[in-house]
């Protein structure tokens, strides 16, 4: 879409200016092609803004963190890369007095906002923000289109106004690739010679559909099934990125089956359930030793109160048991073991147990040190949230 508006531009006699927001933790290629980017079209863009703010973004690889903030200042050792040095980059340091609006770790959507509507009264004039959705990426989008409801630019189906209580706040959003298909992008950069990230080569040859590739921050939760290939395409940066959000490597082994998503898996092939839970105790410990064990101390006691109370002892535990009864708890096995592991049942209800002070503690000692680590609005469970919300006013 950028190199279409500079080619009209060109035409025109006109500038126009750009907003990229970058997420601190993508693809190399990504960010080389934005340069290249910058590089081609700066005869025809008044204003390149370079945004590397500290976003909260999704994070759908883990329950204990379910989202990260980029560039993120108190993680600053932890970068996947150092922030950009260019003039246009605005960044917690230098941003504008006049973006009230903006504080550190607002939504992605949030900021996008506020953006859109300062950028507009600078300019003094009706701003146009060009959006390259296309319709048949998702239902959502395709809604953006459709809607009867909304106010457009001049009846055109594919602009919106941006809503907002501001009487004088005159933006509207337009879509002018939204009815082109995957086979229409790729035919417009073959038959317009455009610049195109050179990732998606890589994908493609990897073994990724054209319809498969992404390449918007990889932890979301459509995006997150492609983490196995962000490891394999460029593992330097995959290195970089399994220490900077917690649960990475877990979401590229997992993403794509049910412990992540709504697909139906099984325990690898090969494996019995009580090699697949400790394989699952292992893969935790990767990332958060304090959690796998706490969950082999839960599970040894489960173990313990079955021999107690009923004399089977740990290796008579069966591998898997009649399924009604194991959901029932009437029997143990090795799969209630491991479906409680993979499944990131921090209190192990599904062993039986309740949630406990040891516990609870546990968990907030595991937020105050990674600060950003279960956020107040993002806990579902009304007895954790009380106890979150006591130990801030600690």
């Amino acid at each position: 879409m950028l190199q279409l508006c500079a080619d009209m531009a060109r035409r025109q006699q006109r500038k126009f200016s750009v907003m990229y927001i970058d997420l601190e933790s993508q693809y190399h290629a990504t960010i080389e092609h934005i340069k290249q980017l910058r590089t081609i079209t700066a005869d025809v863009v008044d204003c390149f803004y370079w945004c590397c703010m500290p976003l909260s973004l999704r994070n759908a690889v883990s329950v204990i963190q379910p989202k990260w903030i980029c560039w993120d200042s108190n993680e600053r050792d932890k970068w996947v890369r150092d922030m950009p040095a260019y003039e246009c980059v605005i960044n917690e340091y230098n941003y504008p007095e006049e973006w009230t609006w903006f504080h550190k770790g607002m939504e992605f959507e949030d900021f996008t906002y506020g953006f859109s509507q300062w950028f507009q009264k600078q300019a003094g004039v009706p701003a146009a923000v060009g959006i390259a959705i296309r319709s048949d990426e998702s239902l959502n989008r395709f809604n953006t289109i459709i809607n009867k409801t909304k106010k457009t630019f001049r009846n055109y189906g594919w602009t919106t106004k941006l809503h907002t209580s501001d009487p004088d706040c005159d933006v509207y959003y337009f879509y002018p690739l939204y009815d082109w298909r995957t086979e229409d992008i790729w035919g417009a950069v073959s038959r317009l010679d455009l610049e195109f990230n050179e990732i998606y080569e890589l994908m493609y040859k990897n073994g990724l559909k054209i319809s498969q590739q992404r390449l918007c921050q990889p932890y979301g939760d459509d995006q997150r099934k492609g983490l196995n290939q962000f490891r394999a395409l460029e593992p330097e940066t995959w290195e970089r990125v399994v220490s900077r959000v917690h649960g990475v490597n877990f979401g590229n082994i997992y993403a794509r089956t049910s412990l992540l998503g709504n697909m139906k898996s099984e325990k690898p092939i090969g494996m019995t359930w009580q090699q697949y839970a400790v394989f699952l105790l292992e893969s935790l410990g990767l990332y958060s030793p304090e959690l796998r064990d706490y969950y082999h101390l839960k599970i040894k006691t489960f173990f313990q109160w079955w021999e107690r109370n009923y004399g089977i002892r740990i290796e008579d535990i069966p591998d898997e048991a009649d399924r009604k009864l194991e959901s029932r708890g009437k029997v143990p096995s090795w799969r209630r073991v491991a479906r409680a592991i993979e499944k990131n049942d921090f209190w192990m209800k599904r062993l039986g147990f309740a949630q406990t002070k040891t516990g609870l503690q546990l968990l907030l000692n595991l937020r105050r040190k990674y600060r950003n680590l279960l956020r107040t609005e993002d806990i579902m469970d009304k007895k954790l949230l009380k106890a979150v919300r006591e130990d801030e006013n600690v």
